[in-house]
Parts: C-alpha cells; structure tokens; sequence
C-alpha cells in the first residue's frame, strides 16, 4: 500500500507534464501564410466574352476535327513531359509521407540472441567467474518528440504545399500539351494548305513558261516575256520541297509530343474546314484560381513561408521522449519469465547554445527564399494578365487582317485576269502578267498564315485563361499517387 501511495502523485505529475506539453504544442513559430494583396484590373482591355461556362469544356472538340481530338488524347496518355511531371508529383507525394510521418510516435521491435566469451586474464572476466556466457533479447522500443514549437508542423505544411505545388506543375505541362498539340496540328495543316497552292502555281506556271518557251522559238514574243515565265516557274517549284521539310519537321514534332518516334501525322479535316471555338470567359481575378501556373507560384510562396517556421524553430529546445520495455535473459528458456522483464523511460532535451550564427543565416536565407517566391508569384501573375491580353488581341486582330486578306486575294485574282485578257489582246507585256501571279500567289500564302494564327489564337486564349478543362485532361494522363490526390 506503501509503494501504491507513493506512485499516485508521480503519475499525476506525469501526466500533467504530458497536458503542458501537448498544450504548448499548440504554439507554432514563424508566420503564418497569408495569400499577397494583388493589384488586379477590373476587366480586360478588349473584353466582351459570350458564355459563362465555355472555359470548363473540352475545347480542343470544337474545332470539329476527329483526328485534333484524338491526337490531344494519344498526348495527354503518352507525352513524355507529362510522365516526368506525373513522377514528379509521386516523388513529392512519398516526400509529404516521409515529412509528416515525424509527427507521430515512432515504434520499433527487435529481437537478438548471441553468444559471447570474455577473456578471463581482465578485471572484468576473473569477477564474473566464467569465459563465455548466452544473452537473448525481444524489445519494443518507442519515441516521440514533441512538436512544443511546431517546427514538425510547419515541416509538414512546408511538403503538403510543395506536394500541391508539383501538380499544379503537372496541370501547367497538360495546359501546354493540349494547346502544343492543337496548335502544331493547326500548324501542320496551314503548311498542307500551301503545299496544295504551291504546286497547284507551280502546276500552271510550268503550263505557262511552256507556251512561252513555244511562242518565243516561233518569234511570237520576246525572250524576256520567256525567261520571266521560266522564273516565276522555277520560283514556285523551289517552295514546294521546302513547304514538304517543313511539314516534315512538324510531323516529327507532333509525334514526339505524342510520345511517339518521329513520323507521319494522320490528317482530319481541312485549315478552311475547320471551326472555330467559343470564346472562354472569366475576369482578371478568376486567373488566381484557374491558371495552374499561378496556383503553382502560390502553393511555392505556402512552403517557403512553412519554411521560415522550420528555421525559427531550431533556436528551441528539442523534446523528445523516449520508452522501452523487452526481455532479457542469459537462458532462452527462462526470457519469457516475469523475471527476464526490462524497461525504460526517459526523456531528452537539446537546447542549442552557441552555433556560431548557423541558426540565425538559415532563418535569413529562409526569409530570403520566401521573398524570392514572393516575387515569383506576383510575376507569375503579371505574366498572366499579359498572356490574356495578347491572346485577346490577337484574336480581334488576325480576325480583322485575315478579312482584309481576303479582299485582297479576290483584288489581285481579278487583277490577273485582267493582266491575262490584256497581255493576250497586246496591249502590255508579259511582265505584268508576272508581277500579278506573283503578288497573288504571296497573297494565298500570306491568308493561309494569317487563318492559321486566328485558330492558333483561339488556343492561346484557352491556354491563358485556364480554367477547369485543365483539371478534365489532366483526368487523361495516368494513374496512380499523382492522378488519385495526395492524403489529407
């Protein structure tokens, strides 16, 4: 009764030692994180959007190209870049396990059995009467530290962010792969198109530069009205092979977006078929929330703030607890007997005292990492706004050149027939006739450029204006830690 009377107030003490501690593991050093005041314009320069909701959908069906369509997907589902961001985000995903596990107690389990002779010419073997002696051992041993200060806390918050940060990294290559994709092909297909006017000109150049050879050997015209023929000719044949490694290079390089080896792309719908999407919408706030870039910036702002936390916290002591119990015995037959019983607790603190000024540069070049962020984050937003801006320009305006373009084609197709009717009635030369099939085929090279930049703007705007379609590839791309979401 004695010795249970005695124990009472220990235990008492004990555990209110343990409420203190767990109570001022409530504290948590450095700052707390709060998201920057940003200076956000209250619309865009060129607004005017059409729909509320256009920016969640799978835009890329819009142009109304199976072939597009297919072709974003073999690249969401293979894409190289994309498998590196998707390991990226598992890397981070274990990291944010390893961090966060430190909070916890840690327990482990051991088992020894060994056999050992001392030597009987020391102190020690002559007192213990015997050379050799067995010593068996089962233990569990357990250790905790108490996060009093919250650097374990801020550690975790510091990786949970840093985890948040990759995929969003992962959302910002799938943004760029859909519209890299769309885009080369867009590409691929203007470059088709003026491949089928090049030698179409070149086709009826050759046709010309015949007659002229023939009317010149019969005395009909002069030679230049011959060599200027055979030039515009030659002109036109010389584009086709370079329009033909153009496409070739692209070709290779939509494969290798695709994840493929470098070869031929299939073909769907023609440049002039094809359709042109809704106009996503949104104001210049909704960027913080839908541009994965941006988030990216944020949830990179979020860790090093944590990590300012993680810094402070070294100039606090450590507390750490520490327990064991196990068996012992010199007999493997008597180390499951009450006697063989062994235990231990303890606990442990490290204070730091003198460091030299270790503790206080890492709390400086922490802070220093959180201002660089900073700074990253607000850029990024920056960055943002400019990207809506062109996008929005030059929808507006490609649209308004490629009108003018084609005005122009239809002057300069009328002012060849005119040059032809009056070179046939003699009433100027061959040269005019030239300088207007030239400018007209410039011209058709010219529109199909523009027509092509007017689609690939539309891609622009999404790519710029985010949005949830990101979060609906992004359901494309794999399986595993990264496609499933990180423990909360």
């Amino acid at each position: 009764m004695r010795n249970a009377t005695l124990n009472r107030p220990t235990a008492r003490n004990g555990a209110s030692a343990l409420v203190l501690a767990l109570s001022l593991s409530a504290c948590m050093v450095g700052p707390d994180y709060r998201r920057p005041e940003i200076d956000v314009p209250a619309a865009w320069r060129l607004g005017g959007t059409e729909a509320s909701e256009i920016s969640n959908i799978a835009w890329w069906d819009q142009f109304q190209d199976p072939v597009l369509s297919s072709l974003v997907r073999t690249g969401l589902a293979n894409n190289k870049d994309l498998e590196i961001a998707t390991a990226n985000v598992d890397q981070a995903f274990a990291q944010y396990g390893i961090v966060r596990s430190a909070q916890f107690p840690q327990l482990s389990a051991d088992a020894t059995a060994e056999r050992q002779r001392s030597s009987k010419t020391t102190a020690l073997g002559s007192a213990a009467g015997r050379g050799q002696f067995n010593d068996f051992g089962v233990n569990l041993s357990a250790s905790f530290e108490l996060d009093v200060w919250g650097r374990l806390r801020r550690a975790s918050e510091s990786a949970r962010a840093s985890l948040l940060a990759s995929q969003q990294g992962r959302g910002t290559v799938v943004l760029t792969v859909v519209t890299t994709v769309a885009g080369g092909y867009i590409q691929l297909r203007a470059l088709d198109r003026q491949l089928e006017i090049a030698q179409r000109t070149s086709q009826s150049l050759g046709e010309a530069a015949r007659l002229q050879r023939v009317r010149f050997e019969e005395g009909a015209v002069p030679e230049s009205d011959y060599q200027q023929a055979e030039s515009q000719y030659r002109e036109a044949v010389a584009r086709v092979p370079e329009l033909e490694r153009e496409i070739a290079q692209q070709e290779n390089f939509i494969s290798v977006l695709l994840g493929h080896n470098p070869g031929p792309i299939p073909r769907g719908r023609d440049i002039d078929a094809l359709l042109f999407p809704a106009v996503p919408d949104g104001l210049p706030a909704s960027l913080l929330e839908r541009r994965p870039d941006i988030r990216q910036a944020e949830e990179n702002l979020i860790a090093a703030n944590a990590d300012i936390g993680v810094a402070k916290a070294a100039y606090f002591p450590d507390i750490s607890l520490t327990g064991l119990l196990g068996l012992e015995s010199a007999q493997l037959s008597d180390l499951f007997k009450g006697s063989s019983k062994a235990w231990s607790v303890g606990a442990s603190v490290l204070q730091p005292i003198f460091n030299a000024g270790r503790i206080s540069s890492q709390v400086a070049r922490a802070e220093a990492i959180q201002r660089e962020a900073l700074y990253t984050y607000e850029k990024s937003i920056i960055s943002a706004f400019q990207d809506v801006e062109n996008a929005l320009i030059d929808r507006t305006k490609f649209g308004q050149i490629r009108e003018e373009q084609a005005k122009n084609l239809a002057a300069l197709r009328r002012f060849r027939d005119l040059a032809e009717l009056r070179y046939s009635e003699g009433a100027t030369i061959y040269l005019e006739v030239a300088n207007a099939e030239q400018s007209l085929f410039n011209a058709q090279l010219l529109y199909v450029t523009t027509q092509s930049q007017l689609f690939q703007s539309y891609a622009n705007l999404y790519k710029a204006m985010g949005g949830g379609w990101v979060e609906e590839a992004g359901q494309l791309v794999g399986n595993g830690p990264a496609a499933n979401g990180e423990d909360k």
